[in-house]
């Protein structure tokens, strides 16, 4: 509800979840509460995807699909954007923490031959998050895998067919 209408309330956040609103005041004392725990559960979910996918000792082709599927996983789970949460230095630390394990990932990628080397610096690390967001939010009938599947192939043959 909170990635359809940020400024949903609480009551409604009840309603859709079948409780009083009440129920939802005794486990978080206010609208910020809940937010920062669900902010907290999609971080968490972000690093559980990085440490799963195994980004430095697995075969890089294979790292890289396990990250993705598992990030678009944590997308459809947890649909909300961390950036206004950002001026929060935890939070951003950690956010920090996970782009550079995965700037580390793709740049073994492309020593490795995966990733064309003739790319401005940080290109993948910019393109593949908005790969798998289109994925996640406008292929919904796929499931994690086949929506990883064609993330990466689109990062790694493009769209052209030469």
């Amino acid at each position: 509800m909170l990635a359809a209408d940020p400024g949903v309330s609480i009551a409604g956040i009840a309603t859709e979840a079948g409780v009083d609103r009440r129920t939802v005041y005794r486990r978080f004392a206010s609208r910020d509460e809940l937010l920062d725990a669900i902010y907290e559960a999609r971080l968490d979910a972000i690093e559980q995807a990085i440490e799963d996918a195994r980004l430095r000792e697995a075969p890089v082709a294979v790292a890289l699909h396990r990250y993705v599927e598992n990030i678009i996983t944590v997308n459809r789970t947890w649909p909300v954007d961390l950036t206004h949460m950002l001026a929060d230095d935890a939070v951003r630390r950690r956010r920090d923490a996970a782009v550079e394990e995965v700037e580390v990932f793709l740049r073994r990628a492309t020593d490795e031959g995966l990733l064309r080397s003739d790319l401005p610096p940080g290109w993948a690390g910019e393109l593949l998050p908005q790969l798998m967001h289109l994925v996640s939010r406008r292929m919904p009938e796929l499931g994690a895998g086949q929506a990883a599947d064609i993330v990466v192939d689109t990062l790694l043959n493009g769209l052209g067919t030469a």
